[in-house]
């Protein structure tokens, strides 16, 4: 069997959270610590931390390390608790997977409380539940790349867009999951990877993680996507997702409702990979961040590319209609259109 990398973006360290800081690759393997969850928020919104599911294990990391700052005194706890989810919760507004670890989080801390539980029961139940939620994480991946799996053949040319690896999950990852699966279970694939403009996390991560792996990779412009479609050989488009409307409307990078479109246009099936977390149940539209439009302005913030004082667009995120989507992949199983009731049933499945 062909062998993988092993890649955990977060860990848990003796009190502490540790990171691979996602700026610096693929140039350097840096690993940050801290207990300090402003330096966490910081992290987060510096996308030293990045991808929906990521950023989840690392909310919840981090509200262990509020539990275990807060003292001796229950409530002084879980007020400091509920503060910091505040700050981890205003990092990234589009990504579902942050608020749901937090709330998770929260509501357990508040069910200790109300127990009566001693602050150091507390503190260690706080830590065992945010490694459960980074193991889930990484064995939904597993189960998510074994049910989509089914979707990819013998041959496929894969068009992929931005990163949904190990790097952005607890340690496997979503669509790339299925990627290594499939190579895993033999199929002779190959990946076309965009760059993902204006921070790269396709060149510089993706890329990372396939030739880690030994995956067949080819890098290319994001507005090269059309021609590859075209002339190429791309026989399917497969991503991950930062949220999931329950009518399977997907948020994910910029970028991505222009290559469903052309995958449309071009017959190419448009296939989403995401973890149940990211499916919201409750909202009905999408918040999109907006990031600094020096991002644009500039390359990885080192080389001006334009007139300084130029407006700039940068969203971060754009959303694309259910009607472009082909499937989405959950660990709970695959979801085809229409929407709605097959999230219903997936998110029903298992509570």
């Amino acid at each position: 069997m062909r062998r993988i990398s092993d890649i955990k973006p977060v860990e848990w360290r003796d009190g502490k959270i540790a990171w691979m800081d996602q700026t610096k690759l693929p140039w350097k393997e840096e690993w940050k610590e801290s207990e300090s969850v402003d330096d966490l928020a910081r992290a987060i919104k510096r996308l030293e931390i990045r991808g929906a599911p990521a950023i989840g294990v690392a909310a919840a990391y981090g509200l262990a390390i509020s539990a275990s700052n807060s003292g001796g005194n229950l409530k002084t706890a879980l007020r400091r608790i509920r503060d910091d989810a505040v700050t981890l919760g205003r990092t990234r507004p589009t990504a579902v997977n942050l608020f749901w670890a937090i709330d998770r989080m929260v509501k357990m801390a508040e069910r200790l409380a109300e127990q009566g539980a001693a602050p150091e029961q507390l503190k260690q139940a706080m830590v065992d539940e945010a490694i459960m939620i980074q193991n889930e994480d990484i064995e939904s991946n597993k189960r998510m790349g074994k049910l989509g799996n089914r979707l990819i053949r013998d041959g496929d040319v894969i068009l992929t867009h931005c990163n949904a690896g190990a790097l952005a999950t607890g340690g496997y990852g979503t669509s790339y999951g299925v990627i290594r699966t499939a190579w895993q279970a033999g199929k002779d694939i190959r990946v076309i990877a965009t760059q993902t403009a204006p921070l790269y996390q396709g060149a510089r991560l993706t890329v990372w993680e396939l030739k880690r792996d030994r995956i067949p990779v080819t890098l290319i412009t994001d507005s090269m996507a059309a021609y590859a479609m075209k002339n190429a050989g791309v026989t399917k488009v497969l991503l991950g997702a930062d949220r999931v409307l329950m009518n399977g409307d997907v948020a994910n990078k910029i970028g991505t409702y222009g290559i469903a479109i052309l995958a449309k246009r071009h017959d190419i099936p448009f296939l989403v990979a995401a973890p149940v977390s990211t499916i919201d149940r409750k909202s009905t539209g999408i918040v999109i961040e907006q990031r600094d439009p020096a991002e644009v302005r500039n390359v990885l913030g080192k080389l001006a590319i334009t007139v300084p004082d130029v407006p700039a667009l940068n969203p971060a995120f754009d959303v694309t209609p259910n009607e472009l989507v082909s499937a989405i992949i959950t660990e709970r199983g695959i979801a085809k259109a229409p929407y709605r009731p097959a999230l219903r049933k997936i998110v029903s499945t298992g509570g």
